[in-house]
Order: structure tokens, then sequence, then C-alpha cells
């Protein structure tokens, strides 16, 4: 008795309308964070995102693959359970109530009845049963007619309308069963079974797919799975790679994907309008041939797997590079070549660097607004950043001028100790504040904005004039001839003593050593140090000056050095001194021995593909369907009951109107009742 008392309570519980509600709750809660928190993510992403006190904690709830945590996976199976046992306990009660003309109603009950009207008629009883039965028709019911009371003559009219609002119960219910069905179907529950099992084990290492071992492949009629998978031009892939936890598992296809062309249009905002991928998709059992175009919205699907166009990115674009050193005394440039994703060695003096070439975009579209004296200084992305870090004057950011700034490309160079910055150069010049500039731009972690560095460019729109003046202002051997020449030309004409002038040599000797300790922060912390503060504003004044003077006196010597006409004394001339002086002085705390400027390239792009196969889609769509459909019958389709009571031997008519759920359309309803039968009785 106690066991099938159990057996009786467990069974309510399951089939009971709260328990399917409260696991209906969970489930939304569940997809709002699923909605929200991007899922199947590198667990770095998440380590970075929530640090190492919240991640562990998200990750034991299985918050990052919410659709496919165990629990999530249960709860759909006890919502399938619960439903269905709803269905078969209330579904049988339901089918009879809506076949059902409850004609076996007594004119007690009817009398009991909130919507009820009596009427008194003359004429025959069977014109007014026609009466009442053709009105019943016009206005949409079903009705049946018996004989009934306590005389035989006594006629009742059962009449029903909307009885198929029950049946939104069992559409939406069914709905519900189907999308957990669809949704367990795509929760891919084989494969968790063969993890548990310790069958099948994530990868986590970084090595090529090829040599990804058996038990972290997945063999292509794998049940369900979803993964990425990018294509350079011109290549193929017959593998995806699927996120799992700490790593992936490798998805073999049916087929192989090779990519012909990727199209690409941009807004002018240089967000990407629309991008395209052809594709040829070829048969590994029949070597079929399949040329299609995917893009957004537009997968094309081959044995049940969709194939979408996701993203892009680049697809080994190859470079030719030249590099300069910052921090050494040389002027002479090396030339590189390197590829994006492919690693190259530098060499910086007598140790090597790793050159990590990561990304390259062919332009930029930046928001170029005018200043007021007429010059153009960008106010983007780009703008913000430098002027943020170099003090400049910003323009009013009201305005906008969108342009196109031309390549961009991004790197990282790795130190013997596998330390790594990331760096990212633009390919053409920027104006800026009125004059021309080469931008690179450094950060320490992905996490961080780059700040820039600007390179001055000379009157011939080249890099060459500053990189000759960097060189020999960091050059210990020729600072007394800049120092001799600064002194000379500093008295010329002037009736000085030799001890004075040799003084002044002296002087601007001491400032070159200052500068090529760590540029003008070496020369601060000197006259912090050196000098009282009374008289410190007066000795930056005057160290500046010879700052200055030696480092025009150094660009006349570079271009003499390298047969050039002297630099006319002017202020473009001056300008590029200064900015050359600011960013030797930034290249300090650049991060790297080196710049790197992009001569010329050779574009390659790369599709993104998603690939899915989801056996459970169309059944989740059906069942959407199905409770969409419930709903609104539930909703909008009212259950009416009449009952007509005719009763010859009192010459009286009792009318009777029953409804599931009472509202003001009801009430009206009953009304224009009342008067219809009121002139089919009198008539």
């Amino acid at each position: 008795m106690t066991r099938h008392s159990t057996a009786r309570a467990i069974y309510d519980l399951l089939s009971s309308m709260r328990f399917a509600v409260s696991l209906l709750t969970i489930l939304a809660i569940a997809s709002v964070v699923g909605t929200v928190l991007k899922q199947a993510e590198p667990y770095a992403n998440y380590i970075s995102q929530f640090g190492p006190f919240w991640f562990p904690v998200f990750e034991a709830l299985g918050l990052y693959d919410v659709y496919h945590a165990a629990w999530f996976l249960a709860i759909l199976g006890f919502l399938v359970l619960s439903t269905s046992l709803c269905i078969f306990r209330n579904g049988p009660a339901m089918l009879r109530e809506m076949r059902n003309f409850r004609e076996q109603a007594t004119e007690r009950s009817l009398q009991h009845i909130h919507h009820r009207a009596e009427y008194d008629f003359t004429a025959a009883p069977a014109t007014v049963i026609e009466r009442v039965t053709q009105y019943l028709h016009s206005q949409g019911f079903r009705f049946r007619t018996v004989a009934r009371g306590e005389s035989v003559a006594d006629t009742l009219i059962a009449a029903k309308a909307g009885s198929y609002h029950r049946a939104g119960y069992l559409l939406a219910h069914s709905g519900i069963v189907m999308i957990c069905i669809g949704g367990l179907l795509d929760g891919n529950i084989p494969l968790k079974l063969l993890q548990l099992s310790g069958q099948k084990v994530v990868e986590t290492r970084d090595i090529p797919q090829s040599k990804v071992p058996p038990e972290s492949r997945l063999s292509p009629s794998n049940l369900s799975f979803r993964g990425n998978v990018n294509i350079p031009e011109g290549s193929s892939a017959s593998v995806i790679f699927m996120n799992m936890a700490d790593g992936y598992f490798v998805q073999d296809l049916p087929f192989t994907i090779a990519l012909d062309k990727f199209h690409i249009e941009h807004y002018s905002t240089g967000q990407p309008k629309d991008f395209a991928s052809d594709i040829v998709v070829i048969d590994r059992e029949t070597g079929e041939r399949f040329e299609r175009t995917v893009r957004v919205n537009y997968p094309f699907i081959h044995k049940g797997v969709a194939i979408y166009q996701a993203s892009f990115t680049d697809g080994g674009t190859r470079m030719q590079l030249k590099g300069w050193p910052l921090l050494s005394p040389r002027a002479v440039p090396f030339d590189i070549a390197g590829a994006v994703n492919k690693t190259t060695s530098i060499k910086s003096g007598d140790s090597e660097i790793r050159l990590e070439l990561s990304d390259f975009r062919a332009f930029n579209i930046e928001d170029l607004a005018a200043n007021d004296d007429g010059s153009r200084v960008e106010t983007a992305s780009v703008s913000k950043k430098v002027m943020g870090q170099l003090g400049s004057a910003a323009a009013d950011q009201s305005k906008k001028d969108l342009r196109n700034v031309g390549p961009s490309f991004q790197y990282r160079l790795r130190d013997a100790q596998g330390q790594a910055r990331e760096f990212s150069n633009y390919m053409l010049p920027l104006l800026l504040d009125g004059a021309w500039y080469l931008l690179t731009g450094v950060r320490a972690t992905p996490n961080e904005s780059f700040r820039y560095m600007r390179l001055p460019l000379d009157a011939d729109g080249s890099v060459d004039s500053h990189m000759r003046l960097r060189a020999l202002l960091l050059d210990e051997r020729v600072w007394p001839e800049i120092a001799r020449r600064f002194a000379r030309n500093a008295v010329a004409g002037s009736a000085v003593s030799a001890q004075l002038r040799g003084r002044l040599t002296e002087s601007a000797e001491r400032v070159l050593q200052l500068f090529a300790v760590r540029g003008l922060d070496s020369v601060v912390q000197f006259l912090e140090k050196a000098i009282p503060v009374a008289d410190r504003e007066k000795a930056a004044d005057a160290y500046i000056k010879v700052l200055e003077g030696v480092a025009l006196e150094a660009l006349q010597l570079s271009r003499e050095r390298a047969k050039l006409p002297p630099a006319p004394f002017d202020e473009q001339t001056l300008r590029l001194v200064r900015d050359s002086l600011i960013s030797i002085s930034d290249s300090y705390f650049y991060g790297a021995p080196v710049y790197l400027q992009l001569l010329q390239y050779e574009e390659v792009k790369a599709s993104g593909l998603q690939l899915t196969r989801s056996p459970g889609k169309n059944i989740v769509y059906g069942g959407s369907l199905l409770l969409v459909l419930g709903v609104f019958a539930m909703l909008y389709i009212r259950e009416r009951r009449l009952w007509v009571l005719v009763k010859p031997a009192q010459g009286r008519v009792l009318l009777a109107m029953a409804t599931n759920r009472q509202t003001l359309e009801n009430e009206r309803e009953f009304e224009r009742h009342q008067a219809a039968f009121a002139d089919a009785v009198k008539g």
C-alpha cells in the first residue's frame, strides 16, 4: 500500500502543472544566461573576463556551454516526461469534453447558470424549435436536440462553439515536448556518454589537426555538432574545430570545402555591409562537386550539415617589410619577408627576437575632422589614442569626415624569455596637427588599447631623415663633432673667448649624453636632481634650446653624410627636429628595438565558416509552431455553450449560456442572443 502511495505521489508530482512550470522557469533563466554570455568560447577568454575567482564558479555551473550542460539536458528530459504525463493525464478528458454537448443538463442546473433568460411563446413548439436551430446554425453553433424534462414533449437544444479552445492546451503541451526533444537531440547526449566513459577526451594541446589522436576526433556520423573553420582563398578543409571546455574536438566532415573566392562590401563607416564566399563542396563518398555561394543567413546544406557564412579574417597575406633599428646608432634598415600567421626571426644585437605577424587590414576607415587652422586632425580611434599620449590638441569632434587611411598590420615581437608585445602599424602616413607622420601602436596585453608613437616625415614624405638623425644622436662617436658645430654656429659673428666656446661645447656634449640615456626623460631627471627649484625653469629652457640646437646640427651632419643639400632653416625643419626628439624619447618606452615599415603586400583573404548538424532543429521549429498555435487557441478562442429548453406544456422557453471565462465580450454576446431569441420566440 505504501509503495503504491509513493508511486502515485511521484506520478502526481511529475504530471502536475506546478512542476512543469518550475522546470520551464529554470530553463528560461538558463536561456537568458546563454543569450547574454557568449557560449563555447576558449576558457582563456572567460578567465580574462571574469577573473580567477568567478571563473571556476561559473565553470562548475556549466554557464560557458549552458545548452550542453548535464543539468540543462536533465531538465529537458524531466520536462519531456512531466509534460507528456500532463497530456496523458488530462488529454483524454479534454478530448471527451470537446465532443460532449452536455445534453444531460437539467432544468434545475440551467436555473443556476449566471447568464439565463426565460420567454413565453404561443406559436407551435416545432416552429419555435426550428427558428432557434436556424439561429444557432447562423451563429456558428453546433447543436444536438434531445427530448427532456418531466414531460416527453419537453425539448432540450444543447449547442456549443469554440470547443477547440481546449485543443490549445494539447497543442501547447505537445509543442513543449517537441521543443525539448529537439533540444535533447542537439545536446549530443551520445558524445556526453562517450566522454563519461573515457572513450572521447578533449584535446588541450596546440598541435596540428593531423596529429590529433583518435580519442579527440569525431566521426562524420556524429549526431550533432557545431564548429568553425577559417579557409584561405585557394585552400580547403575537411574538418572543423569544436570548442569544448578548456580544449577542442576535431570533427571530421563527410565532405571537403574549398574556398574559391571571398567577397566583401563595406559601408562608408568601414563596417562590413555584406560578405560572401564562393565555395566548392566535394562529397567524400561520391566525389560529386557542388559550387555554391554562401552569405550571412543564406547557408548551403549538404548531408544534413549547414554551412554558414560567419566571419572573415586574413588568410596569410604576404608582406615585404623594412626594419629600422630604434635604440642603436645605426641608420641602415634591413629587409624582412613574412606572412600573416607565420613566424620570422630578427637579429637584435647579440640576441634574437621572433616576429609573429598576426593580422592585416587592407583599409581602415577613420574619422577625420578639421582644425581651426584648416589642418586635418584625425579624431577617431587613432587620434584619440595618439592625442591622449602626446598631448596634441583635438579637433571639434562634432564634425565627421570618414576617410580610408590605408592598410595596417599587427604583429607581436617575442624575446628569448617568451615575453611579447603587440604592435599595430599603418602603412601610409597620416596628417596630424598639420604634419605628416607614420603611426605605430603598442600594447602589452590584448585587453589594453594601443598607444601610438608618431614618426615624423621630411619634406620628401620619407622617414629617412628622422632615422638618420636618430642614429647620430645616439652615436657617441660623433657627439664631439656635433657639439663643436653647435658651439661654432651659436657664437658665430660674436667676439667670444676660446674658453667660453669650449664650455659651450662641453655643455652641448653633456646634453647629448643625457639625451642618449633615456631621451627627454633623463634630461628632466637631471634637472630635478642638479638644479634648485628656483632656477629649474630657466635651466630647462636653456637645456631645451641647446638640445634643439645640437639636434639641428645633427640633422645637417646626417644630410651631409648622405650627400644631400643642407636643410633650410625654417619652421618645417625646426618642427621635424622637435618631433624627432619627442619620437626618439618615446622609443625608449616603445618596448621594441626595431620599427617595422610596410613596403608592399599581397593580400590573401580567409572566410570564417560555421558548420552545424542540428537534427533537432526542424523538430524545434515544428514544436514552436504548435506552441504558438496552442497559446493563440487558448487566448483567443472562447468556448461558449448554449442550452435552450422548450417546455410546450408551460408555453415557456429557458435560455442559458456558459463560457470558459468571464469577459465583457461574453456579456455583450449574451445580450445579443437574448434579443435574437425574443424575436424568434415571439415571431
